[in-house]
């Protein structure tokens, strides 16, 4: 099944729900002040929609597994980032037939490309690729539901304030570079972790028409309100009396002849 709309991408959360997987990740900057030409990655976590489990992988997990001491992770971050993206493709190749709901991971600078290139460079050889049309920007679905103004840039962090406020453990883009600097790789694991968090508690809400956005508009107005299920239970009463009504009518009609 093909997903190129906002509806399209709703219907089949409540349909399938187990085929969804949300994604997110933290890296090194995305500028040229790296050591080496593409940002590191620095960790990973994947949340499974239809039962809310969450699998991670993360710089310290790994460097505690190859017994790296916290002091010796930079200078051997190759062997790190290479186990960490060794096992996060493990865990992608038995999925890839899944859909992957992510948010901006459009290109090589940051995104499932950037992901694959720095597997091979590692010296990976078999990244499990997910195909392109698996793989759903969330952001854009969100824009093509209540159009594009539905929150403030940055449009994360914005739609996390419409929607409970701004997670304690939420790392904004420059947050995180000072953390990777600072080898605070926990607290960039945990930014990951909350925003795949929130990416999740977004869908959630999308289903059940509860999501707070900052667009306006009639059209947008009746959209949520008839999402709403009280709306859905009037609107199913309504059919039902009109259909009484049309049949009441055609027995009079009957009788008249």
């Amino acid at each position: 099944m093909a997903i190129y709309s906002s509806a399209e991408f709703v219907k089949a959360l409540k349909k399938t729900p187990e085929n969804f997987y949300v994604i997110h990740y933290s890296c090194q900057s995305l500028f040229d002040d790296n050591e080496a030409l593409s940002p590191r990655i620095t960790s990973i976590a994947v949340s499974h929609y239809a039962t809310d489990q969450v699998v991670s992988f993360s710089t310290h997990s790994v460097a505690e597994e190859l017994r790296i001491a916290r002091e010796d992770v930079l200078r051997r971050f190759d062997e790190v980032e290479a186990k960490l993206l060794q096992d996060f493709y493990a865990f992608v190749r038995e999925r890839r037939d899944k859909f992957w709901i992510h948010w901006n991971m459009r290109n090589l600078t940051y995104g499932f490309e950037h992901l694959e290139h720095r597997y091979r460079v590692l010296g990976g050889a078999d990244a499990a690729v997910i195909p392109v049309e698996r793989r759903l920007n969330l952001n854009d679905m969100l824009s093509d539901k209540y159009g594009s103004a539905y929150a403030r840039h940055p449009k994360l962090k914005s739609l996390m304030e419409l929607n409970g406020g701004i997670h304690r453990h939420f790392l904004t883009g420059e947050e995180e570079v000072h953390a990777f600097k600072n080898c605070e790789f926990i607290r960039m694991h945990n930014s990951t972790l909350t925003k795949v968090g929130f990416l999740q508690s977004v869908l959630e809400k999308l289903v059940k028409g509860k999501l707070r956005t900052a667009s306006r508009g009639v059209g947008v107005m009746l959209d949520r309100a008839f999402e709403h299920r009280a709306m859905k239970v009037v609107g199913a009463a309504g059919a039902a009396i009109s259909t009484c009504v049309a049949g009441w009518q055609l027995w009079l009609w009957i009788m008249a002849i």
